[in-house]
């Protein structure tokens, strides 16, 4: 089987088992831990991203937080919208608040606007970003709407 022998052996004896043999590099991965499964693209891709939390040595540590993709339009960046309620405690009430949050998004990742997106916090990477994008769940829906996840 081509996935038990190893790359000399491949190398030394060309064929193995009648399918003809590749001799590709691996790419240089690392698992960041805390539950979050390196996808599938940064273990194949031939991008090079070097502030991506999976192919490079950012790590992430502090706080993960989750919120809706509301902009898309600069490149590898994203924006976040965090809704949240705040007590008035004057009225006995609760007011709608948000707060957007710049993160990196590595090239392993599709991104639409809507989708809810988790980050982690890493290093500053730029004058705006503190975060990178850790896990993706897509959104049906792309209404304007205050919501909790």
């Amino acid at each position: 089987m081509l996935c038990a022998a190893t790359a000399l052996q491949i190398y030394k004896f060309g064929r193995l088992a009648g399918k003809k043999a590749s001799l590709k590099v691996k790419r240089w991965t690392k698992d960041v831990g805390l539950g979050f499964k390196t996808p599938t693209e940064a273990l194949t891709g031939t991008w090079i991203d070097k502030k991506c939390p999976f192919t490079s040595n950012v790590s992430i540590r502090g706080r993960i937080l989750t919120g809706r993709v509301i902009s898309t339009k600069m490149m590898r960046t994203i924006i976040i919208r965090r809704d949240y309620m705040h007590y008035v405690p004057k009225y006995h009430r609760y007011e709608k608040r948000h707060k957007n949050l710049a993160a990196h998004c590595s090239p392993a990742f599709r991104i639409d606007v809507g989708d809810i997106v988790t980050v982690g916090q890493c290093r500053p990477l730029s004058k705006t970003v503190r975060f990178n994008v850790l896990r993706v769940t897509s959104s049906g829906s792309t209404a304007k709407t205050f919501g909790k996840f």
